[in-house]
């Protein structure tokens, strides 16, 4: 804006006419200009009259700039506003409409002024006077109505003066004939008024708390409702004419963002409801709820039924989401919904009617093709099929993903056969999992298997990798998993639970075999049988919000005569299946614990699985946790400062909340040598407390990640905080920026990323060392990055010596081949915009497990690595038909491009290759059809996508003939 008004200047500076605006202007125009021009500006002011000062002006300019039309056009305006002086009234009218249709009509170039408002400029200050002298009438009104325009050239000296006029002309004004609207005057009118009411509603907020800030002679007259009707109608002209964003950005301004439901119409909603979409990340609390609501609205209100549904997803509604699931009648579509509903995990019983409605019978009319689609029941079965097309159904064995002729080992030394054979575990199970045929477990003869090659707690994993080979198939799974349960061997018996937890993961069957099976053994004495099944439950029902089970755990959590082993564990599996509900219950009782429990027992490495639990319960709620934070704050032990950090940072997950994430900094500021001295205060200082006490800024550093995993930007820029504690930071923080860098690019490779943890994976402190190989592993799971396969064959050969770097490194190169580059464990999904919460709480309890590998993975507990499953799902496209037969079509995929908010029709997918589905979509890469044959029911084209015929095309199609 004030470009263009210095731009006035500047044209207003050479042909100005009016003696009374000089010395005004002369204070503003530009400097460039030479002294002798201002001498003769200013000249003038000593003549006597105005029409003299008029004549000589109009002879030094015809001769100089003005050509023979604008001369004519000039002596035009200069007629009709002395018209408007003489006393004769009934001039005016007539006078009012010449100057009105002159000003329209008049076009100009994008970098010139129009003509009229050039000559027009200097009058402005003594029309203003003569405005005043008029009694109110329609002609008054139409004079503000053009005063408003020419307050355009004058908005540097008196600002806001287009609004004032604009809203002082609409009072004159008979109900019966309002203004015409603002649009009339052109685009650039109306987009000087949106930001002067941008400006006057946020001087009007000020105003009500402090002393009125503006003079009378410049006050705005109107309300704020008035302010809210222009606002209005300058959206719908910025909404006809292309300039959505703009709409938006001014209704946001005056915070009735909710109000553009009604102005948009079937032309404009898309990219409306895109950009709002778009703004979401970069709002503060509550304006990014508001803004998804709305868009929610404008969706539903053009029945785009899976566009609504997935931001009713997002923002955890279930009525929203039971609304939107029943709006379409075509049942097609709500298959659709159902495929999409699967994949974020909802629970089912949020769909099911409120029993207070009279209607029972709603449970039956689910039909039960809706039900397969709704529980992952046919998962299983396509990703295999899936593996089929891409050939890669054949199992992988250890040499292939290893690859040790590549290695430039020395093979003199024995590595630790045991610990080399639980790799092999691992390696197996992700590599080939959801496949059911790996040669170790699944396919092994009787009596062969591999878990007889592993001792001890080795067995527990080895057995509880069946269920990851068996991923998904609940069937197949549990016939092969049962004749473990029978074993003497307490570990295998124990493996033998958490596979069948595993392989039900993500999967409703009506069976319910989970429950049925673990539920008797949740009750065993035996700490090994307990823990498996309570673990194995967390993550067979992960996000289904089961009441039946939450009755079954809760007493562990609140049984103080149990080992903080179960309680923690009990907690989390609690975390696990009420991940982001905010659950009442279970968060009273894990607070309860953590206020009775002993200080020694709080001290414990379990602990922090505790608090997580508790943490998950608010995972992406924002400020529903604001009571439990204020509660965890007055418990008195060192653990409530890690609990604060983990609830604080899980409400915020995904938002990219700029405040946050400054806050989680200056945690890891904080520098703890004051706790040494506490420490030594203590008197029960066990083995188990120096490291505790700063974990909470491990916590941190993971938490800013977490935060700002949610958009490209903010994830961009907290590599560089993360880069600056990895320089800066204390042991503990260091040991953490690799976990965070695995989570903030979770199965997506970025070469930067790569080479900052190839680095670190050579760290002098064995710790970060070992993070960055996981790490590695994490941000390539399921990708068969060619890159990061080598790093990880160079570091296989680096660190021959030591075991632990050496069995972690052997697990990273697992989970980059897993599921042979078919599985992804990024949480985001459907076009990244979605964050599954099931998937971001195995990611979660997976790097807890890290925060100290010593504890718990490099100890007995490497089962834990299991937590990844929630997470793990298809990188497919599978294009069905209406009769969920999966049909082949020509794609193509390319890298997604962000294109809201250009004009036109940009593509919306780079670099692409046309395939024939299924394909396998990368975590950065979209896909849309190549074919007008089909029309798709989803509209991102990911998991599975029902398309229906195109009828236009089989017309087409004949005519060809």
């Amino acid at each position: 804006m004030h470009l263009l008004s210095s731009a006035y200047t500047f044209f207003l500076s050479l042909s100005s006419s009016s003696p009374k605006m000089i010395p005004t202007k002369a204070t503003i125009s530009v400097p460039s200009e030479d002294p002798k021009k201002k001498k003769e500006d200013e000249k003038p002011e000593e003549g006597s009259s105005v029409a003299a000062t008029k004549k000589t002006k109009d002879e030094e300019k015809e001769g100089e700039d003005l050509s023979e039309e604008d001369l004519q056009l000039k002596n035009e305006l200069e007629m009709l506003i002395e018209r408007l002086r003489e006393p004769n009234t009934e001039l005016y009218k007539p006078a009012l409409e010449t100057l009105r249709t002159l000003i329209r009509t008049s076009t100009s170039s994008m970098t010139s002024v129009p003509k009229p408002l050039k000559f027009l400029h200097p009058h402005y200050p003594a029309l203003q006077e003569l405005y005043e002298t008029w009694p109110p009438s329609e002609d008054k009104s139409l004079f503000a109505d053009i005063l408003s325009v020419l307050a355009m050239t004058y908005s540097d000296t008196q600002p806001r003066g287009t609004l004032r006029y604009r809203l002082l002309s609409a009072s004159f004004r008979p109900a019966s004939a309002p203004l015409s609207e603002p649009g009339s005057w052109g685009h650039e009118y109306v987009r000087h008024l949106a930001a002067e009411l941008g400006e006057e509603y946020n001087s009007r907020e000020f105003d009500e708390e402090g002393m009125e800030k503006a003079s009378e002679e410049n006050k705005v007259p109107g309300t704020v409702d008035d302010l809210c009707n222009l606002a209005l109608e300058c959206a719908t002209f910025l909404l006809h004419h292309n300039a959505e964003p703009d709409a938006v950005d001014l209704l946001e301004e005056l915070e009735i963002v909710d109000r553009i439901v009604d102005v948009v119409d079937e032309n404009t909603y898309e990219r409306v409801c895109q950009y709002m979409i778009r703004c979401v990340n970069l709002l503060p609390p509550p304006d990014d709820l508001s803004f998804l609501r709305t868009a929610h609205s404008i969706y539903a209100k053009h029945n785009k039924f899976p566009q609504a549904l997935s931001l009713s997803i997002r923002l955890g509604d279930p009525a929203l989401i039971r609304k939107d699931f029943n709006a379409p009648a075509n049942p097609s579509m709500k298959k659709q919904l159902a495929f999409i509903l699967a994949r974020a995990g909802v629970p089912k019983e949020w769909l099911d009617a409120p029993v207070d409605d009279n209607m029972e019978d709603d449970e039956s009319e689910l039909p039960e093709d809706l039900l397969e689609c709704l529980s992952n029941t046919r998962l299983s079965t396509q990703f295999r099929e899936f593996g089929k097309e891409l050939s890669v159904l054949e199992p992988k064995s250890l040499e292939d993903v290893y690859k040790s002729h590549l290695e430039n080992t020395r093979p003199t030394t024995t590595v630790d056969s045991a610990k080399a054979n639980l790799a092999g575990t691992f390696v197996n199970a992700f590599v080939n999992a959801g496949f059911g045929n790996d040669k170790l477990m699944a396919k092994a003869e009787e009596g062969s298997s591999w878990v007889y090659k592993n001792k001890d707690h080795g067995m527990l994993s080895a057995t509880a990798s069946l269920g990851l080979s068996l991923l998904w198939d609940t069937d197949e799974g549990l016939s092969q998993v049962d004749k473990y349960t029978y074993s003497a061997e307490e570990n295998i018996k124990a493996g033998a639970l958490l596979a069948t937890g595993i392989l039900n993961s993500g999967v409703r069957t009506e069976a319910d075999a989970a429950l049925a099976l673990l539920g008797e053994y949740v009750e065993n004495k035996a700490l090994l049988l307990k823990t498996s099944a309570i673990t194995g439950l967390g993550l067979a029902y992960a996000g289904s919000q089961r009441e039946d089970v939450m009755q079954l755990l809760l007493p562990y959590v609140a049984d103080e005569s149990l080992s903080m082993e179960i309680a923690s564990l009990t907690s989390l599996a609690l975390g696990f299946i009420f991940v982001g509900s905010g659950n009442g219950e279970i968060a009273s009782t894990i607070l309860q614990t953590l206020m009775e429990r002993e200080d020694k027992q709080l001290d414990e490495k379990w602990a922090r699985y505790m608090v997580l639990g508790l943490a998950l319960l608010y995972l992406g709620l924002q400020d529903g946790s604001d009571a439990t934070i204020a509660t965890l704050r007055a418990i008195d032990h060192q653990i409530s400062q890690l609990a604060v950090v983990l609830v604080d940072m899980c409400s915020f997950a995904g938002s990219g909340n700029v405040l946050k994430v400054q806050e989680l900094l200056h945690y890891c500021d904080e520098h703890i040598e004051k706790a040494s001295k506490e420490k030594k205060d203590d008197k029960d200082a066990t083995p188990e407390e120096p490291p505790k006490d700063d974990t909470f800024q491990a916590f941190a550093v993971i938490g800013i990640a977490l935060v700002s995993m949610g958009e490209e930007i903010g994830a961009e820029m907290s590599l560089r905080q993360l880069n600056h504690l990895m320089h800066y930071g204390e042991p503990i923080i260091r040991k953490a920026v690799p976990l965070a860098l695995g989570l903030v690019s979770a199965s997506n490779p970025q070469l930067s990323i790569m080479d900052t943890l190839s680095k670190y994976s050579h760290d002098s402190d064995l710790q970060v060392a070992l993070n960055a190989i996981f790490a590695m592993g994490l941000i390539g799971a399921g990708t068969n990055n060619a890159r990061l396969a080598q790093m990880l064959r160079q570091l296989a050969g680096y660190y021959y010596k030591e075991p632990d770097c050496l069995f972690m490194v052997r697990i990273a190169q697992g989970l980059v081949h897993m599921g042979k580059g078919t599985l992804t464990i990024n949480p985001f999904f459907s076009d990244r915009t979605i964050m599954s919460r099931t998937a971001v709480a195995g990611l979660l309890a997976t790097l807890t497990a890290f925060t100290e590998a010593k504890g718990f993975i490099l100890d007995k507990y490497h089962w834990m690595l299991y937590f990844l499953v929630p997470s793990m799902y298809p990188r497919f496209l599978i294009t069905l038909d209406e009769e969920l037969n999966a049909i082949p079509v020509s794609v193509r995929v390319g890298q997604a491009v962000d294109v809201v908010g250009q004009a036109g029709k940009p593509r919306t997918i780079s670099g692409f290759q046309t395939h024939s589905t299924p394909v396998r979509l990368g975590t950065t890469e979209r896909a849309e059809l190549a074919t007008e044959e089909f029309i798709p029911f989803a509209h991102v084209l990911e998991g599975f996508v029902i398309l229906q015929k195109n009828p236009g095309w089989e017309k087409e199609d004949k005519m060809d003939i």
